[in-house]
């Protein structure tokens, strides 16, 4: 599944824009030979976006981080992005919401730039709530399905 493009901010208006914003640090080993962020590591500076987001205590979805498997992962590289452009600016949402997972969106920009700028990463995540103890999946609870919902954009 790949994020859809009237999703993404910078082909909205900004007062229409729901999103949790953040930075991430971009550090040295995360360039490759080329000078710019190698994938996976793009992908752990995703990760690392979303821990504020969803993951930590207080949030109605922090038991995610006991029990949570990537289901499916899109990363479109629009533009280059190196350690000088850090802290990298975060833009994140809730595209879809189901019984046992969601899926999130994502754009990432150089520090400093407005979200009128093209974003230089598109992604998106699908996340699968999982039941580690049981080995499968298990449903989103309410709280967490209303948490996720109040990022969707509609």
């Amino acid at each position: 599944m790949s994020v859809p493009t009237d999703h993404l901010s910078d082909r909205r208006d900004p007062e229409s824009r729901i999103g949790f914003h953040t930075s991430v640090e971009v550090r040295w080993s995360d360039m490759d030979v080329y000078q710019h962020i190698n994938h996976a590591r793009m992908v752990t500076l995703l990760e690392e976006a979303r821990i504020p987001w969803l993951l930590i205590d207080g949030k109605p979805t922090a038991n995610l981080r006991h029990g949570a498997v990537i289901a499916d992962l899109h990363v479109k590289y629009r533009g280059q992005l190196r350690h000088e452009d850090g802290p990298l600016d975060v833009f994140m949402w809730v595209d879809k919401v189901r019984a046992v997972d969601f899926v999130a969106g994502y754009e990432v920009r150089a520090k400093g730039q407005s979200l009128d700028t093209p974003a230089a990463i598109v992604a998106s995540t699908q996340i699968a709530a999982f039941d580690i103890d049981a080995q499968r999946l298990r449903r989103l609870t309410a709280e967490e399905r209303e948490y996720l919902q109040s990022w969707q954009r509609v």
